[in-house]
């Protein structure tokens, strides 16, 4: 069971995706606050995933693999319902910005690899706490109601921006990881 756990626990967040998606169109005054809890669910098994894959020794090829695959199908997933869903431009843009990253970060993975240097763009300490600001943010997006007085959908488009200029900032630093290497 410990070898299988972490990729279960990946695939079960490929599995919540449907399930946030069906609760976020619900028309009731809980949908979206049950889609954020929902949300923040699965990217917790982004993190405990890793850690007893670690813990355990059981890191994986297919593990590492799924495991980013997972993460962009989550926040690609949920930028497109909440864009959707505000129809604005100061949500389209980031989102387009994350997005596309993620797009062009698999694919300088995929050259890296088959040039065999993978190495060189495997994930850093900021692609960690990107992925962690983008979580952070679209839960905000996703519970859209204020908390405590606090304007929490507000908040979320600020924090989206902070992860908007980390991923810009990530992606800068792998791309000059693979180009300086590629340059040898």
């Amino acid at each position: 069971m410990r070898q299988n756990l972490p990729i279960w626990l990946t695939l079960l967040r490929i599995a919540l995706l449907p399930v946030i998606v069906v609760v976020f169109y619900l028309d009731a005054p809980w949908a979206r606050p049950l889609s954020c809890v929902i949300f923040i669910l699965a990217g917790t098994t982004d993190w405990l995933d890793g850690y007893l894959a670690r813990l355990w020794g059981v890191e994986s090829r297919f593990g590492a693999f799924l495991d980013p695959v997972a993460d962009k199908l989550m926040v690609a997933t949920v930028l497109i319902l909440i864009v959707e869903f505000d129809n604005s431009p100061w949500l389209t843009i980031p989102a387009i910005v994350i997005i596309g990253r993620e797009i062009t970060i698999s694919a300088l993975r995929e050259w890296m690899a088959e040039v065999g240097k993978r190495g060189r763009v495997a994930v850093g300490w900021l692609g960690k706490v990107k992925t962690t600001a983008q979580i952070t943010a679209l839960s905000m997006l996703l519970y859209l109601h204020d908390f405590l007085s606090l304007p929490i959908y507000q908040l979320g488009l600020f924090a989206l921006y902070v992860a908007t200029v980390l991923t810009i900032w990530s992606m800068v630093g792998y791309m000059q990881a693979a180009f300086s290497e590629s340059a040898d």
